[in-house]
């Protein structure tokens, strides 16, 4: 039963998981990671409980986990090629009607300037301001301005 449930989410797992890559590979490595993860953690759900919730909650820290580990590995750069993997966290909703809104976030995101874009996304996939500033080699209070202007911005260029 378990199995079969987990399956039928393989398709809202995919969704959720571009949005979280942006990347078709590495969509799928994450789904199939996930998956593996569930069924080899199966004994820790508990029945009667969103199965949903409990795999999207895997698949979320299992991206936030594999991106700050590369993240250690790799200089950040302000270059957007080399960013194409960092994403906004909020995201998390996969409905079909949520698609259009999506891209017009991301859309919105990838327009502001580096010096912006990266600390806002950093901060979406989780890490603290303290972090972000350490990694980008800048004070506290630029990194806490840059993403609350950010934000300012986004809700200017989204309030439609």
């Amino acid at each position: 039963m378990f199995t079969i449930e987990l399956v039928a989410l393989q398709s809202r797992l995919e969704k959720y998981a571009m949005s979280l890559t942006s990347d078709y590979d590495d969509a799928q490595d994450l789904v199939q990671e996930t998956l593996l993860k569930a069924l080899t953690y199966q004994n820790k759900y508990q029945k009667n409980t969103n199965l949903r919730a409990w795999v999207f909650t895997i698949m979320k820290n299992t991206f936030i986990n594999t991106y700050r580990k590369t993240i250690k590995h790799e200089a950040i750069s302000n270059s957007a090629d080399e960013n194409q993997h960092l994403i906004n966290s909020y995201s998390a909703q996969v409905a079909p009607e949520s698609d259009y809104f999506h891209r017009e976030l991301y859309r919105e995101i990838n327009a502001l300037d580096a010096d912006f874009r990266i600390p806002f996304k950093m901060y979406a996939v989780g890490y603290k301001y303290k972090e972000i500033a350490d990694r980008l080699n800048l004070k506290l209070g630029t990194v806490k301005s840059r993403i609350f202007l950010s934000r300012q911005k986004l809700m200017e260029a989204l309030k439609d």
